[in-house]
């Protein structure tokens, strides 16, 4: 690494072991194309701590720090890991990691499905976003699926009027194509028949868990208190407080490494620092 002042955002020796061998090899693959073959001169580790700053603290691109590589190199090796799925991959070969480190399997059989509306800013496509009604939000919808730890399996972005049962479609078939052994999820009522039927045809027991009508105000509710868990998660990297990405595919890998970052120090044993840890 550059000899420089670590920020809260910087990848532990430990952490950049996890994640250097996915890195590496994408990058040979790449050199392997290249018809010179020369490396470029850009430390792997510093456009990944770079990525990390932006999604932490919600920076626009240029106003990353000058002791970073440049914001368009950052951007070029983003647009590329998200491009060609190597974020993704990255994400889920952690997750399968971390929960060998909890005991469990490396495939769930069992997820959770919830949707998230938030508001986008001024730049982003008006073709890409729209109006969730019943939450009058004005921008685009996450969907995602978590294991039963809170830990990433599926996620897709869309614009904010799609149905729950139209995110719910496409977040089973992505999961189900990912993890080929679930079996069990369980969904808000939001997600009705459709989801429940398209669940069936997967092989999906598909069950929905509502309200208790009986309680008012805030309730933990059974099962679903964990992929809320994992919404709240992301709200600790403030590029996801709002969509920002003038690309949907974007605001994935956007979720993708937040998500990274949680579940590397999940293996590490690393706590995730808040806004009001001094440190």
């Amino acid at each position: 690494m550059s000899p420089r002042k670590t920020y809260p955002s910087d990848l532990s020796d430990a952490r950049w072991e996890l994640i250097a061998p996915t890195l590496h090899a994408w990058q040979k693959a790449r050199l392997d194309r290249r018809p010179t073959g020369q490396p470029a001169r850009v430390d792997l580790r510093e456009v990944f701590n770079a990525l990390l700053y932006l999604n932490r603290t919600g920076i626009p691109w240029r106003y990353l720090p000058h002791d970073f590589p440049s914001h368009a190199t950052v951007y070029f090796y983003f647009a590329a890991w998200r491009d060609e799925g190597v974020l993704t991959r990255l994400g889920y070969a952690l997750t399968g990691l971390a929960r060998v480190t909890e005991g469990r399997a490396p495939e769930p059989t069992a997820c959770v499905l919830d949707t998230q509306s938030v508001k986008t800013s001024t730049d982003v496509p008006q073709t890409s976003q729209g109006t969730d009604a019943a939450k009058k939000i004005v921008g685009r919808k996450r969907g995602v699926v978590t294991d039963t730890l809170g830990l990433l399996l599926a996620v897709t972005v869309t614009a904010a009027h799609l149905s729950d049962n139209t995110l719910g479609i496409r977040l089973l078939d992505q999961a189900t194509t990912t993890w080929r052994t679930i079996a069990k999820t369980w969904v808000d009522k939001g997600f009705k028949n459709t989801v429940v039927e398209h669940g069936a045809t997967l092989g999906v027991d598909v069950e929905v868990v509502p309200r208790k009508t009986e309680t008012r105000g805030f309730h933990v509710v059974e099962r679903r208190w964990v992929v809320e868990r994992t919404l709240g998660w992301l709200m600790f990297h403030r590029r996801l407080a709002r969509d920002y990405e003038t690309l949907p595919s974007s605001s994935e890998a956007m979720i993708h490494l937040a998500m990274i970052d949680n579940t590397a120090r999940r293996v590490t044993g690393e706590s995730t620092p808040t806004w009001r840890d001094p440190r």
